[in-house]
């Protein structure tokens, strides 16, 4: 098993990474407190993911935990689902010592997380991701929010989890466009930080899209490496952390555009990733053979799907991101594979050209 301590200034927890973690769940959960201090756990997660999985999380279980469902989509992601939750903790009896079990990919990690940030000021909640998208970025860092109609995640709160328990198996019942959107997130790691990474992912994309569990261990764990050594320096998002938002900013305009059902989260944030490449290049700070590495690399790991949206109005969107600074829109450029930059000088005219670059590529794609 890997286990990858993330620490802040504040606190630390680890990110287990194993097969069959969710089989030996609850001796684990004991192992989070002190002797005798006793916890009420309550899983949240969806009905697909339950019928898969329920078994082996059940299977170490003294009794039956509660158990809250909630949609799947992004376009769940909502607060009037945190409601509904939170009444339903209530009919459950949920108090300061319910300990929440976020069971489930992004949106779930995400809901839940802001859940318990919330419910009765605050309780513990624990994250179980079922996807590699959680499993490599959302499920780690305590970010945790919900959408509005006008953008993503604009509504949230820093809390994070006592521990991740990222249980490799649940990654052979992902559907490959699944697969494919968390593996996207590890090339961003890679783009980003880690240029041994994306070295790995370029020259094993055929062993890593079959779903070798060697290799998609090795994928996870660097990940995760990743992006728990840039939180533990920037534990708030106030300077090096905003690097993993790589991709984000057109990626997140293109989710609202297409009101979040056209594509997932990690297919916005490839294409938002090949949008900044092109932005670099123009203004050379990025060569021409590390652009055309990272752009093969990303759409050997697709296809990604089309999607109709106007250049023009993702350029709008951009203006209701969350990273604004001071009403500065802050842009994720690479400079060489491993390494990029934070800059606030991007204008209109240039991301509207990286803009029509992106979707010029995608209907060549067609």
């Amino acid at each position: 098993m890997a286990s990858i301590t993330l620490k802040t200034p504040s606190l630390s927890y680890d990110i287990h990474i194993a097969a069959g973690l969710l089989r030996t769940l609850y001796p684990r959960l004991k192992k989070l407190y002190p002797a005798k201090k006793s916890f009420r756990p309550i899983i949240v997660t969806s009905e697909n993911i339950w019928a898969l999985w329920s078994k082996d999380v059940l299977a170490s279980f003294p009794e039956p935990p509660t158990v809250l469902f909630h949609p799947v989509g992004e376009k769940h992601k909502r607060l009037a689902a945190v409601e509904k939750l939170a009444d339903q903790m209530v009919e459950a009896g949920a108090d300061r010592d319910t300990l929440l079990l976020a069971l489930g990919g992004g949106v779930v990690g995400d809901l839940t997380g802001f859940l318990a940030a919330i419910y009765m000021r605050g309780i513990p909640y624990v994250q179980l991701p079922t996807t590699l998208l959680a499993q490599v970025d959302s499920s780690l860092g305590g970010k945790t929010g919900v959408n509005l109609a006008t953008g993503k995640n604009l509504i949230g709160s820093f809390h994070h989890p006592l521990a991740v328990f990222a249980d490799t198996n649940v990654l052979a019942t992902l559907p490959p466009e699944e697969l494919r959107a968390g593996l996207h997130e590890s090339i961003k790691a890679g783009i980003i930080y880690d240029p041994k990474l994306f070295k790995y992912m370029q020259a094993n994309a055929e062993a890593i899209l079959a779903a070798d569990p060697a290799a998609l261990t090795k994928v996870v764990a660097a990940s995760v490496k990743v992006k728990a050594e840039v939180v533990g320096l920037d534990e708030k998002e106030n300077g090096l952390r905003m690097i993993l938002n790589f991709g984000h900013t057109l990626g997140h305009a293109i989710e609202a555009a297409t009101q979040y059902k056209q594509l997932l989260h990690g297919e916005a944030v490839a294409w938002g990733s090949i949008a900044a490449v092109q932005l670099a290049v123009s203004r050379d700070a990025l060569s021409e053979e590390d652009a055309n590495k990272i752009v093969n690399t990303i759409m050997t790991y697709g296809p990604l799907p089309q999607f109709r949206a106007d250049a023009k109005r993702l350029v709008t969107l951009t203006a209701g991101d969350k990273k604004r600074r001071s009403g500065r829109r802050a842009f994720v450029l690479p400079k060489a594979i491993g390494t990029v930059e934070v800059v606030y000088d991007v204008t209109d005219a240039e991301l509207l050209s990286a803009a029509n670059s992106m979707l010029t590529l995608m209907k060549a794609q067609a």
